[in-house]
């Protein structure tokens, strides 16, 4: 007989077995290559600015949305965030041009930063702004950025924002109301702009800014009444003047949105000190993979202080 015939093989179902037992070996955890891979680093976020950085660029008038897109490509910025205010026009050429604009400036547009205030007795003003907000996430839309910075508003009962600001903010109530009250008519007004958003696809950020959304607590109060992922949370930097890190904690996890304040040469209104590796450590925390928008507010000349935000921001974010 030949000696291929006298060698022993494996029964089929034990070579069937072994194979697996084998494979099972390569994939356990304590030999797979997976297992022995450290995580993964969360991606960088992407370093946005808002228009209201370059607005006060020339002394002399108010910089066009344009000429903000053009100088925050040749600064190196990622993408832009538009202020409603400081639009020109709203007809359709207006906003394609603009969109071209950034397309051939290699940069996304992001965020969409509008102005509305819902604290008010007056059915008829809450109306106006819940109208105006419509419009604004229509416009949003037509321009293909996925968010809005939203507001509470706020009393009105100073009416010298400087003022409010040496105030840090704060306001009394009008007299015969209450915090209780405003509050369900900002819940109310903003559950009226929820079907809009879903349909357009435009996620409304709550910011922490003046009046009932001065506090995270007070963000938090409507966002979580309404409990809907067509609201969430834009978070600003140095809109908290008080205990500032363990508010902008309480917002991190329903943060979709980021404006970063940065002031060289000191503040038009105020100055705080912003610690930005800390504030990306609470990010990367709450896992936020968004843009991170400059919003330059100091008085240094804006050709020197933009490139520094961008690069400190670009260290803290990496």
């Amino acid at each position: 007989m030949h000696a291929f015939q006298t060698q022993s093989f494996p029964s089929r179902r034990n070579w069937l077995l072994g194979t697996v037992a084998a494979g099972a070996a390569l994939l356990s955890p304590s030999t797979s290559a997976v297992a022995r891979k450290k995580p993964a680093r969360q991606p960088a976020n992407r370093i946005a600015v808002s228009t209201y950085s370059y607005w006060r660029y020339r002394k002399d008038t108010k910089l066009p949305i344009e000429d903000c897109i053009n100088l925050a490509g040749e600064a190196g910025f990622d993408a832009v965030e538009i202020l409603h205010v400081q639009m020109t026009r709203e007809d359709n050429a207006y906003l394609q041009m603009l969109k071209r604009r950034a397309l051939v400036n290699g940069l996304d547009l992001c965020g969409f930063s509008t102005h509305q205030g819902f604290v008010s007795p007056d059915a008829d003003a809450r109306q106006r702004n819940i109208d105006h907000t419509l419009h604004c996430l229509e416009l949003a839309h037509e321009l293909g950025i996925p968010t809005m910075r939203v507001n509470t508003g706020r009393w009105g009962t100073i009416g010298d924002f400087n003022k409010l600001m040496e105030n840090k903010g704060i306001e009394p109530r009008l007299e015969g109301y209450s915090d209780d009250e405003g509050f369900a008519w900002v819940i109310d007004s903003f559950e009226q702009c929820l079907k809009k958003a879903e349909q357009l696809g435009v996620v409304m950020g709550l910011e922490n800014h003046w009046g009932l959304g001065r506090t995270a607590e007070g963000v938090l109060r409507v966002v979580n009444a309404l409990d809907s992922p067509w609201l969430q949370v834009t978070a600003d930097t140095g809109n908290f003047l008080e205990d500032q890190y363990r508010q902008f904690e309480l917002l991190a996890p329903q943060t979709v949105y980021v404006q970063a304040k940065t002031y060289f040469g000191g503040g038009t209104w105020y100055t705080l000190q912003i610690d930005y590796d800390r504030i990306a450590s609470i990010l990367r925390k709450a896992n936020y993979r968004g843009y991170i928008a400059l919003e330059f507010e100091g008085e240094e000349e804006h050709s020197t202080a933009i490139p520094k935000s961008l690069q400190m921001l670009q260290r803290a974010f990496s």
